[in-house]
């Protein structure tokens, strides 16, 4: 028999444990071809957000490869350590290292090469599916069938590289090895697990402190904390599962009163030992499922945000005319007539906006000593005017109202301190006493005069005090019913839907339909995006479970072989693998919840509107997709084990 011949036989013989290794690795050659089909898809170009999509689909390209190649390497290196006593067989009967490395290599090449070949074929077979998901979320009519040799090529040299480069690694790191360590690999798997309780209960402190840190933060803590928390947390994790774990479970197993009720005994035996040997796949089954949890959950609750947006945007046109500009009239004859030639019925309303000088302060820490005035009156036309209920009060003579310029800026409130301003002219000083239920000037229309907030709306007696601002804006909204129609109109003034107060020219300016579609299209894209890898992220922390088990799979049949001589029932066999098996599959995802929860936590200090059941709904699916799984691993785990039986 040639060394090629005993490769693929090796392979055929060992199926069984290849198979979610080699389906993992197909599904993600899938994705990736099918990324670059998107990539290189002469259509994409023609969607609203074309350079965006192409961006994403660029960024998701290299996660799944960068993924692929963490998921293979761990993958091969466990089923190696599986497989010592075999090669140790191999060795003492004549064959030279550096034929077994050859073997190890063409085995890894045969699956590689398998699994490359298979994802792309599914890829090619599924692409249309794929393509008519991905034109809905490009907003593009249709997205025809579209295969060139530069998506097939990108992929076969990626995937024929990694295999590569991993079966040459792997291949040589059975040779640094003496034969006695090949032969006792598997007997030093199996010797009694100790954890250490100092360990142990570090575990519990630095998943409590990431925990506390994490549901503590708020919109600018959130940000110098994120990487800490993750750190701590990771840590945490690995302790917990390393030591924490097995001290639970050999306590558990010293108590008589739980130990000795029906197969308990048998199955907590059973997993102390893999809980401390498999802690380093438990860790990354927990962060992987973590991954997936939060991203997806993070893009689905981004939907949220567009609830706000009709709040956000009153006016389906909004346009700021500095002082001095020459081309107002010319601008807003334009808007009116594409208004009216669309046949879009409006309103039209215009307020001033006046910047006036304030008293140097250090301490009020503001960007500008020109401060941005409304009348209180204006606010409270332009609120009625898009249809808002009304109810606040006018602010004394002495007091400001603070303009929100996104129903988001509500989340800040609570941080910021509220100050006082002394105006040059009249001499007055205004205290901030609060804020506007309601945005009237869409974001990035006026120039900031503080961290968050761009206004300040006051006392319509005072703001007619105010004869010598420093210059005079002036605001004109256009209210329509459907501010969809609004898509696209005056294109020439605006980037992609908005010119910025900031961007250097005499004017700012709004349209809400544009902003509406765009911001659409790059959500469905990013959660498009999402779903793919959280697909991936979930079927390769599945697999890592799977062929883990049934890498343990002739130790398990010897020891239930023994038990069932014993006088260990069908049914307690059943129940006590049953057991063993749940737990290992559900306690990475129960952390794994636990720690997205309060992710979703801290996150929810970004949103001004619950995202609780957007999250929970991710985490529901997550959950049952992972039940569905267990039933299957637990339906083919069981048949194997009964063959020897």
């Amino acid at each position: 028999m040639t060394l090629r011949q005993l490769a693929f036989k090796n392979v055929v013989r060992n199926k069984r444990t290849y198979a979610a290794y080699f389906l993992s690795s197909a599904f993600s050659v899938m994705v990736f071809f099918i990324n670059a089909l998107l990539i290189y898809h002469p259509d994409i170009r023609r969607g609203l957000s074309s350079e965006l999509a192409v961006q994403a689909f660029v960024l998701a390209e290299c996660m799944v490869f960068l993924f692929s190649f963490l998921f293979v390497l761990y993958s091969v290196r466990s089923f190696l350590t599986s497989r010592k006593k075999e090669f140790g067989i191999l060795l003492m009967h004549g064959m030279t290292l550096a034929q077994l490395g050859k073997v190890i290599f063409l085995e890894n090449m045969i699956i590689g090469l398998s699994a490359t070949l298979t994802g792309t074929a599914a890829g090619a077979l599924f692409a249309k599916l794929f393509f008519l998901a991905s034109a809905r979320a490009l907003e593009i009519s249709s997205l025809p069938f579209y295969l060139s040799w530069q998506p097939l090529m990108l992929t076969l040299f990626a995937f024929v590289f990694l295999f590569l480069l991993i079966s040459a690694y792997t291949s040589r790191i059975v040779r640094i090895e003496k034969l006695i360590d090949l032969f006792q690999a598997a007997a030093k798997n199996k010797t009694k697990p100790e954890g250490s309780k100092a360990l142990a209960l570090l575990s519990l402190i630095l998943l409590g402190t990431g925990y506390t840190l994490a549901a503590g933060s708020d919109t600018k803590s959130i940000y110098i904390r994120v990487i800490p928390v993750v750190i701590i947390t990771m840590v945490g994790t690995y302790l917990f599962y390393s030591h924490f774990s097995v001290i639970l479970l050999q306590w558990i197993k010293r108590n008589r009163k739980l130990s000795l009720r029906r197969t308990h005994l048998i199955m907590f035996s059973g997993l102390s030992s893999r809980m401390k040997e498999h802690a380093k796949l438990f860790f990354m089954v927990t962060m992987v499922s973590t991954v997936s949890f939060c991203s997806l959950g993070v893009f689905a609750s981004i939907n949220v945000v567009t609830e706000l947006f009709l709040e956000d945007y009153p006016a389906a046109v909004g346009y700021v005319s500095k002082e001095g500009n020459s081309s107002e009239d010319a601008h807003l004859t334009r808007i009116t007539s594409e208004l009216k030639a669309r046949n879009i019925p409006y309103k039209e309303d215009q307020i001033q906006i006046k910047y006036a000088a304030i008293h140097p302060d250090e301490d009020s820490k503001v960007f500008s000593f020109e401060l941005p005035l409304i009348s209180f009156s204006d606010y409270k036309q332009v609120v009625q005017l898009a249809g808002y209920e009304w109810s606040e009060e006018s602010p004394d003579y002495n007091e400001a109202y603070v303009l929100i310029s996104s129903q988001n800026d509500k989340s800040k409130i609570r941080l910021k301190e509220r100050k006082e301003y002394t105006l040059l002219e009249p001499e007055v000083t205004i205290r901030e006493t609060g804020y506007t239920k309601h945005v009237i000037i869409p974001d990035n229309l006026l120039a900031d005069f503080d961290d968050s907030f761009e206004a300040l709306v006051i006392h319509d007696e005072l703001f007619a005090r105010i004869d010598s601002p420093v210059r005079v804006d002036e605001y004109t909204g256009f209210y329509v019913e459907h501010f969809e129609q609004t898509a696209f109109l005056a294109d020439a003034l605006v980037d992609h839907g908005r010119t910025r107060y900031d961007a250097g020219k005499t004017y700012a300016m709004s349209v809400s339909g544009t902003l509406f579609i765009l911001r659409e299209s790059m959500y469905r894209i990013l959660l498009f995006i999402a779903m793919l890898l959280a697909a991936i992220f979930f079927i390769a922390a599945g697999s890592f479970l799977y062929f883990r088990l049934y890498a343990d799979l002739d130790y398990d049949r010897r020891q239930y072989l023994t038990l069932m001589k014993m006088g260990l029932t069908p049914r307690e066999f059943r129940s006590s693998v049953t057991g063993q098996l749940a737990f290992l599959f559900f306690v990475p995802t129960v952390v794994a919840v636990i720690h997205s929860i309060f992710a979703f936590i801290a996150l929810q200090s970004l949103f001004y509107l619950s995202i609780a059941s957007k999250m929970g709904v991710v985490l529901l699916c997550f959950v049952l997709a992972q039940v569905l799984y267990f039933f299957f691993i637990r339906f083919h785990y069981l048949r194997n084990l009964k063959k020897s039986l």
